[in-house]
């Protein structure tokens, strides 16, 4: 598949799941009592789960090989995962807490931030081609 194709529906898949981390960020920041990072780790491992079912039966759905379901969540969770809980960490701390910017603002900024790395890592490794 041209990889044009495969950025285009990556970022369909995360612009819904951006929608998803938000209304869960909003939800569990709310129900965390405004403990914002909390709510951040808990809506990005939603977010994580729902675009890793979408990414591995619509983006990257031509790279179906041998590899366990359990394999590839595996593998996304330390790429994709990584990525996105560690940028949108440290980047939500930065914004909030020194730019003052505000939350939700700040979520949108931290999503968009991970994204390409995520597809590269997406591409390349967590939903690699199977060798040979």
């Amino acid at each position: 598949m041209n990889t044009m194709i495969r950025w285009g529906k990556f970022n369909l898949v995360g612009g819904i799941g951006m929608v998803v981390q938000l209304a869960a960020f909003a939800f569990f920041n709310r129900l965390l009592a405004d403990h914002f990072l909390y709510a951040s780790i808990a809506a990005i491992e939603l977010t994580l789960l729902h675009n890793f079912v979408w990414h591995s039966q619509y983006t990257w759905r031509d790279r179906r090989d041998d590899a366990t379901r359990f394999r590839k969540l595996v593998r996304f969770h330390l790429s994709n995962g990584l990525i996105s809980m560690i940028g949108n960490l440290a980047l939500m701390h930065m914004l909030v807490e020194r730019a003052r910017v505000p939350l939700l603002l700040s979520n949108v900024v931290a999503i968009l931030c991970c994204s390409i790395a995520n597809f590269c890592l997406g591409n390349k490794w967590a939903f690699a081609r199977a060798p040979g």
